[in-house]
Parts: C-alpha cells; sequence; structure tokens
C-alpha cells in the first residue's frame, strides 16, 4: 500500500492501477479492473469487477460501478463498463455492467454524472454529457455528445437523446429527444432548438438559422414527418442539418413533438 491508497482499501490482485491513483477509506475494488493514471476513487466506493475507468477521473463516496445488470435474462457472461478519461461520477451513483446483448456499458470522456444518477446495463453516454442529480437510465439508452439532462428524469429505456439536447428537471422521458432540441415537461414537448447551448457552444448564426428552418419544417409545419424530411433532404446540406434530419427519419422510439 502507498500512502494514496488508504490501508482500510481492499484491492483485489487482479486490479491494475495507473500512477497516482488514489484510493480512499474502505472502498471495495473487485477482480478485472483497470484505473488509470491520476484517478481518484472516493471513500466507500465498490468496483465489483470488470471496470476500465480512465484516466484523471473522480469517483465520489459510496458510488457502485461495475454491478451485474438488473436485467432478469441475464446470467452472466463476460460483460464489461468502460468509462472515459476525465469523467466526473458523484456520490451514490450506480453505473452497471452490460449484458450479452452488447457486452458493455459505456460512458466517455468529460462527462459530469451528479449525485444517485443510475445507468443501467448497455446505455452508451457519449463525450462531454452532463447529466444531474437522480436521473435514472433505464437499459440501452443512447445519449449522444454534449447533451445536458437534468435532475429527476427518468429515461426509457432505448431512448436516445441527440447531441446538444437540453432535458428539462422532472421530465419523463419516454421518446428519442431530437439533437440540439429542447424538451420539458410532462409529457415531455419540444419547445424549439436548445438556443443557450448552442450559443455557448459557439454555433455560428448561420448554422443556428438553418437548424430553425429544419425544426420549423420538421415540427410546425403542415408537413408530415416524410415530407418534411424528403424536402430537407433535398436542400442545400448543413452537417448539422443533416444529423437532426437523420435522427428524426431512423428514430425506433419516434420522436417529441
Amino acid at each position: 500500500m502507498t500512502d494514496r491508497i488508504h490501508p482500510t482499501a481492499i484491492i483485489d490482485p487482479d486490479t491494475e492501477l495507473g500512477a497516482d491513483v488514489v484510493v480512499g477509506p474502505y472502498a471495495i475494488i473487485g477482480p478485472r479492473v483497470t484505473i488509470g493514471d491520476g484517478t481518484s476513487i472516493g471513500p466507500h466506493t465498490v468496483i465489483e469487477q470488470n471496470t476500465r475507468l480512465g484516466r484523471r477521473c473522480s469517483v465520489g463516496p459510496g458510488t457502485v460501478l461495475g454491478a451485474a445488470p438488473q436485467d432478469t435474462k441475464h446470467d452472466g457472461g463476460d460483460t464489461w463498463l468502460e468509462v472515459g478519461d476525465d469523467t466526473v461520477i458523484r456520490e451514490y451513483t450506480t453505473l452497471h455492467r452490460g449484458t450479452l446483448a452488447s457486452g458493455v456499458t459505456r460512458v466517455g470522456r468529460g462527462c459530469f454524472l451528479m449525485t444517485y444518477v443510475h445507468v443501467a446495463h448497455d446505455c452508451v453516454i457519449e463525450d462531454e454529457v452532463t447529466i444531474a442529480n437522480a436521473v435514472q437510465l433505464a437499459g440501452h439508452v443512447h445519449i449522444e455528445s454534449h447533451a445536458t439532462i437534468s435532475g429527476l428524469c427518468p429515461v426509457h429505456q432505448f431512448v436516445r437523446i441527440g447531441t446538444y439536447a437540453y432535458v428539462g428537471g422532472g421530465s419523463r422521458v419516454p421518446q428519442d429527444v431530437p439533437p440540439y432540441t429542447n424538451a420539458t415537461g410532462n409529457p415531455l414537448k419540444l419547445y424549439g432548438l436548445n438556443t443557450v447551448g448552442l450559443t455557448r457552444a459557439g454555433f455560428p448564426p448561420e448554422v443556428r438559422l438553418a437548424l430553425k428552418h429544419a425544426y420549423r419544417m420538421l415540427f410546425n409545419s403542415d408537413l408530415t414527418t416524410t415530407q418534411a424530411i424528403e424536402r430537407l433532404r433535398c436542400e442545400p446540406q448543413v452537417p448539422e442539418v443533416t444529423r437532426l434530419v437523420e435522427f428524426v427519419a431512423h428514430s425506433e422510439r419516434g420522436v417529441l413533438v
């Protein structure tokens, strides 16, 4: 034990610790766990098994990582939890391993998961995502990069939340939330673009204007969704608009309106 690993911590001999890893009092780290350089593991944290943590991550007290999926069909198997570099996981958060359906639950780089967040089996959270307190993600949820989910939101299994989308606090999320949009309420509805987020992220005015045009055609016109998609595909292509259109076109759960 080094002075960075508390003497009360229990660490499986199979664990691979990078340089300058800190492990707090009474933490328990099980087999087949890899922890990257400079990562901090808080007191009373449990990392059960089959977990890969990136570099410079911060894991808060009482967190449980790499637990078995809460899926009645799961009967074991070599599945994993992977967390990217520079991600902050605050206290009492739970992240479960994947099932054999995908083999992995994945959290990207630079994410911020606040207190009491739950990430279920087979979820994919891309880079730079912010998830506020007590958000509960069911299995197979996919959150694209730079999305923000406010506190106390339950998210239905297999839902997708698009890049730079914003979901307001206390909202139940039963369907896909398109990229760049602002969704809130119960029942959940779209309220235009995530204008504040797009401005802060440095999207130029011409891109925001193109997205506004596409949003109106998709959600605020007399066209059917299929007609709006066909028209937008025929217009001069803006990458962000293309991403919005293709997200809507390929939604399996259906998108909010």
